[in-house]
C-alpha cells in the first residue's frame, strides 16, 4: 500500500559522507554523556521499598502521588496492579530510615486522606537485585545484537550484517546519551523500549536492504550508489506509514499513559525518528562504504556446460 509514489530518484548517498561525520559526532557526544554523567538509575536498579496498598473503591493515582510527595520524596513511582483499587508504590533509599520506618510514615499519610486505605505489603529491594537486573539487561542487550548479526549474515551478506548492527547500536547509544545527558530516569521499561527499538530499527533496515538486493536483480546498469538510492526512495511511502502510525500510538502513551508510561514512550518516540535516520544514512551508507556490489547479493546463474551424461 502506498500514499504515494516517488517517480524522482532521491540521491540520498550523495550526503552520506557529512551525515555520516554527524552521526559520529553525535554518537561521540552520547557516549561522553553516559561515561561522565551517568544514568538516574530507578529504584529497580538501585533498591528501595515496595508497598502494596488497597483503597475499597477506585483511587486517583495523582492523589497519591501528591500525598507521597509532601513527605519529601521525589524519585518514587506508583502504579495500579490487578484492578484499580490496588496499588504498588516505590520508594527509593533515605539514609537514615529503614523501609519499615519508611513504609509506615507512607501509610500514615496515605490514611489521613482515606482512612479506610489498607497496608497488604512491604518489601525491601536490595541493590543486589538491581545489580542482577543490569547484568541481565545487559546480556538480553548482548544477545540481540548477536542474534540480528547472524540474521543479517544468513540472510543477506557479511557487509550489511555489520552495518545493520553498527546502525542499531547507534540508535541504542543514543537513546542512552539523551537519558544521561537529562537525566531522565532510567527503568525497567526504559530498558524494555532500548531491546524494542532494537528489533524496530533492524526491520527497517531489512526492508532497505531487500529492496537493494532487489534492485541489483533490476538495474543491471545501476551503479552501486544509484541503487541504494532508488531502494531508499522505493520505501519513502512504507517508511512513512509504519512509522507514522507507530507514532500515534506511542504519543498516546507520551501524552495520556501517565507517568508510569512516560519514559517507556519517550524512549520509544527517539529510537523510532532515529531509527529511521540510521536504517537510511548509517545502515545503507556503511554497506557502500564497505564495497557492497551486485555479485554480493546477486548469485551467478549457473552455465550449461553442454555435456550429455550417457
Amino acid at each position: 500500500m502506498e500514499f504515494f509514489r516517488i517517480h524522482k530518484t532521491i540521491p540520498f548517498m550523495r550526503h552520506a559522507l557529512v551525515l555520516n561525520l554527524i552521526s559520529l559526532v553525535t554518537f561521540l557526544a552520547a557516549v561522553f554523556f553516559i561515561a561522565t554523567k551517568g544514568f538516574h538509575l530507578s529504584i529497580e536498579f538501585t533498591g528501595g521499598t515496595v508497598m502494596e496498598v488497597a483503597y475499597p473503591q477506585a483511587v486517583e493515582l495523582d492523589k497519591v502521588r501528591g500525598t507521597i510527595s509532601q513527605k519529601g520524596y521525589s524519585d518514587f513511582q506508583v502504579q495500579n496492579f490487578g484492578t484499580s483499587r490496588d496499588v504498588m508504590i516505590r520508594l527509593p533509599n533515605v539514609e537514615g530510615k529503614t523501609s519499615t520506618q519508611q513504609s509506615n510514615e507512607v501509610i500514615e499519610a496515605l490514611k489521613a486522606t482515606d482512612p479506610a486505605v489498607e497496608l497488604r505489603r512491604v518489601e525491601y529491594v536490595g541493590p543486589q537485585i538491581g545489580k542482577e537486573l543490569a547484568h541481565d539487561g545487559l546480556l538480553a542487550l548482548l544477545f540481540v545484537v548477536v542474534g540480528i548479526m547472524i540474521y543479517l549474515a544468513f540472510r543477506f551478506e557479511w557487509k550489511f550484517a555489520v552495518a545493520g548492527v553498527v546502525a542499531n547500536l547507534h540508535d541504542v547509544v543514543i537513546i542512552l546519551g539523551f537519558f544521561a545527558f537529562f537525566q531522565w530516569e532510567f527503568s525497567l521499561p526504559v530498558l524494555a523500549a532500548v531491546l524494542a527499538v532494537l528489533g524496530y530499527s533492524v526491520n527497517e533496515s531489512v526492508v532497505i536492504m531487500d529492496r537493494i538486493r532487489e534492485n541489483f536483480r533490476k538495474q543491471r546498469k545501476a551503479s552501486v550508489r544509484e541503487v541504494i538510492d532508488s531502494a531508499i526512495t522505493a520505501t519513502i511511502s512504507r517508511t512513512i506509514i509504519t512509522h507514522g502510525s507507530t507514532q500515534m500510538m506511542v504519543i498516546a502513551m507520551l501524552i495520556f499513559g501517565g507517568p508510569s508510561l512516560h519514559y517507556f514512550a519517550l524512549a520509544l518516540t527517539i529510537g523510532i525518528w532515529f531509527g529511521i535516520y540510521s536504517s537510511v544514512f548509517v545502515a545503507a551508507a556503511i554497506a557502500m562504504w564497505l564495497g557492497v556490489k551486485r555479485e554480493d547479493l546477486v548469485k551467478p546463474a549457473k552455465k550449461d556446460t553442454g555435456e550429455v551424461v550417457g
